[in-house]
């Protein structure tokens, strides 16, 4: 079987297309690679679905936790408190545990019947403890920037007439972002790294549907040389990290564009004499 053929066969195998089983003997590096890249698409998934709805999570839990009223301040920082003290992988095998107490049949609301066997599997389930743990984080780090926002910036925006929702949209929340976006990357970061404990919680892998780790770990097991698999798994987490440094800076740029020297761009200048 060429590497090109085997691309097609088990290029998107992880999502349930292409050939179904596994190879059982002979594994090659084309194998290998390509199936520990088709189970990339699924730390791919986690990362991108988790920071876009945790993003949003985390801001109004941030300004919760400034808030005066402790209604919203104190469940704030319960919330963040609970999934910030607690390591991510108990978390998943709690939410597991509590989903699959979940009727079968469905929950009775309203005289409707609500589905709830696929909060137990791995995309809706883990994706779930992935949202609302980087939003915890996130909100912390959120809240931190939203402390350290000149006040001299708030005082402008007050002399300018600005308040309530308008004064948070353009200068506060644009001010907040350029302060914690480089903290957040790291998040990003972290998060995107932790998505390879899905598979390796309680969450199951439907049908050997497994993400890039699974499948590292399938060959290493099988060939029983663990230098071959997790080496490929690792370059495509790095080439994934560097991109997603890529875009995290490129967003850093826009953000920061109207500041003095923010557009220029790091040159190499060896010095040649002194």
């Amino acid at each position: 079987m060429s590497c090109v053929q085997t691309i097609m066969d088990y290029g998107l195998r992880s999502l349930g297309i292409g050939e179904r089983l596994l190879p059982r003997a002979d594994y090659t590096l084309c194998q290998q690679a390509t199936l520990i890249g088709s189970g990339l698409i699924w730390n791919l998934y986690f990362a991108i679905i988790a920071l876009s709805v945790g993003f949003f999570i985390a801001t109004a839990l941030a300004l919760a936790k400034t808030s005066p009223n402790p209604w919203l301040r104190k469940p704030a920082d319960a919330f963040i408190f609970v999934f910030r003290g607690s390591p991510l992988f108990i978390q998943f095998f709690i939410a597991y545990e509590m989903l699959v107490l979940l009727p079968r049949a469905g929950l009775d609301i309203l005289g409707m019947t609500v589905q709830t066997s696929w909060l137990t599997r791995a995309w809706a389930g883990a994706l779930i403890v992935l949202i609302l743990n980087t939003a915890a984080y996130s909100a912390q780090i959120f809240h931190g920037a939203l402390m350290t926002v000149p006040r001299g910036e708030v005082e402008a925006a007050d002399a300018y007439g600005l308040t309530g929702w308008k004064r948070f949209r353009r200068v506060i929340w644009p001010t907040m972002l350029r302060l914690a976006w480089p903290s957040y990357t790291n998040e990003a970061i972290f998060l995107f790294h932790a998505t390879t404990l899905v598979y390796f919680s309680g969450f199951p892998a439907f049908q050997q549907k497994g993400d890039a780790l699974y499948y590292a770990s399938y060959f290493a097991d099988r060939t029983f040389n663990p230098f071959v698999a997790y080496p490929i798994a690792a370059a495509y987490f790095v080439a994934a990290t560097l991109a997603l440094i890529w875009i995290f800076g490129r967003v850093n740029r826009r953000l920061n564009r109207h500041l003095p020297g923010a557009a220029r761009r790091i040159r190499y200048r060896p010095l040649l004499m002194r």
